[in-house]
């Protein structure tokens, strides 16, 4: 059992820690896109593993550094990238006044710290993600913010260690499909970005990562009307780089759509690096 009044104290934020649950579904039409946690299902398995139920807030560290600070005793989880100084894929029982250093991951980009009863801040239309498109839900945290929990009458699972694999640091080969604007692009264009390799660069967020390879060239060289936007996205600007849009995308957009990243492989690239290697393929990844 946990505290019934447990807080969890931010000793220090790292470079950017957000709260993020399940996100906004369904509100598109008033310009408000879903976000959420950007590696849905990282952040899903710390849930599971304190038996919360998903949709329960947990924190998003991008590229460790938080420190946190238990305020009564509870069960933790973290998943996603693996950062030196905590367990990882384990439920653990934080006793009161211990603390939590999140060492800098060697691989992935995004850790998932779940607590037992769920980050019980004030939800904003229905949700307590933090949206940085949006400017929607709690600000990222800072020094001495004081996280409340929630309480969960769901029974703790049972797991020990969940045998999942840790994001890679290696080149990662995503599976494309073709988007509503293919045909403004050549078949030259569309075999280029299956051939190349590209490159994350640090422009890259939330919002979504731009890459940096070969321009591709539109055979359409017209003014698209704005269009609807969705997570896996992969826009061409008139750089002609592709935009791979992630959790906090924008519900509109006015470049082509040349073609979107299966759903499952855009969690695979919310944890990419910097200056990581990215391939577009046809077939489905593995």
């Amino acid at each position: 059992m946990t505290d019934t009044l447990a807080t969890l104290t931010v000793v220090e934020p790292g470079p950017f820690t957000t709260v993020q649950d399940s996100g906004r579904p369904g509100q598109g039409s008033l310009g408000i896109g879903r976000s959420g946690a950007c590696d849905r299902a990282s952040y899903q398995l710390a849930n599971r593993l304190v038996g919360n139920p998903n949709g329960a807030a947990a924190l998003e560290v991008t590229l460790g550094g938080l420190v946190v600070r238990a305020e009564g005793d509870l069960w933790v989880a973290v998943t996603g990238a693996p950062c030196p100084g905590v367990p990882l894929n384990s439920p653990v029982l934080l006793r009161r006044g211990e603390q939590w250093r999140f060492g800098v991951p060697s691989v992935g980009a995004r850790s998932y710290l779940a607590v037992r009863g769920g980050i019980d801040v004030h939800p904003v239309l229905g949700s307590r993600s933090t949206d940085v498109l949006a400017r929607l839900g709690p600000d990222p945290l800072s020094v001495g913010d004081r996280l409340p929990i929630g309480t969960s009458t769901d029974a703790m699972p049972g797991v020990d260690v969940a045998a999942v694999p840790a994001p890679t640091g290696d080149e990662l080969r995503v599976q494309v499909l073709p988007g509503p604007r293919r045909d403004w692009f050549s078949d030259d264009a569309w075999l280029s970005l299956l051939d190349q390799r590209y490159t994350v660069t640090p422009d890259s967020n939330r919002v979504g990562l731009r890459l940096d390879g070969i321009p591709l060239e539109r055979t359409n060289n017209g003014e698209l009307i704005s269009e609807g936007m969705m997570r896996g996205a992969l826009q061409i600007p008139p750089s002609g780089t592709p935009v791979l849009f992630l959790a906090d995308h924008p519900v509109t957009g006015g470049y082509p759509v040349i073609g979107y990243v299966a759903d499952h492989d855009v969690d695979r690239c919310g944890q990419l690096q910097v200056g990581q290697g990215l391939r577009f393929t046809t077939r489905p990844s593995r």
